[in-house]
């Protein structure tokens, strides 16, 4: 796109690009010059927006996490609604898509932004961790409902169910894993958990 051309939502056209790299070539291909290639702007563009690629990356995964905030919000106000079971399969199937994979394994892949990210204010490996704190937050809800068991151990199975979601979906290369596959690591996860439904 030649210079001075207006380009509408500038972050939101390069987050989008940003993405659509990371999914298809990986982080190690993330480079200004792919995102603004991929976005089809002028190599300036991203620079006149942002103070620097890095701080560009940090924004992205910034906006990343704030749609997870959202979303846990609609999950917990789920709690009492349909089987837990399903909601958490649909809840992993969600949080753990393609974007979320990639942009956790570049998070994992450059040092220097998980720096910026702790500056900012966000602990161990971002996404992964509002992803764990939704999951607890619906969980916590459906053992206040009755549905869990009053001793269910949210703070163990929040967790392993965030990690064994991320091992099912890790391979970037392979389709993401089928429903039924999340469906049987979650009920494996809290089947314990589960109480019968009331008559």
């Amino acid at each position: 796109m030649p210079s001075g051309v207006h380009i509408h939502n500038v972050r939101g056209q390069l987050f989008a690009a940003a993405e659509r790299v990371l999914v298809r070539d990986g982080p190690e291909a993330l480079t200004s010059r792919a995102v603004t290639e991929e976005a089809n702007c002028a190599k300036g563009v991203l620079h006149r927006h942002f103070t620097g690629f890095d701080t560009f990356l940090t924004e992205l995964i910034l906006d990343r996490v704030h749609g997870i905030e959202d979303r846990a919000a609609v999950l917990s106000a789920a709690a009492g609604t349909g089987g837990v079971v399903e909601n958490l399969t649909e809840a992993l199937r969600d949080l753990f898509g393609p974007v979320t994979v990639a942009i956790v394994a570049l998070i994992i892949f450059r040092d220097g932004l998980r720096a910026r990210l702790r500056r900012a204010g966000l602990t161990g490996i971002p996404l992964v961790m509002q992803a764990t704190s939704a999951l607890a937050a619906y969980l916590a809800a459906e053992r206040e409902l009755g549905r869990l068991s009053d001793d269910t151990d949210i703070d163990t199975l929040a967790p392993t169910l965030v990690g064994a979601a991320h091992l099912l979906f890790a391979d970037r290369t392979s389709a993401p894993p089928r429903t039924a596959a999340i469906r049987r690591t979650v009920n494996g996860v809290v089947a314990g958990a589960l109480r019968p439904p009331r008559a």
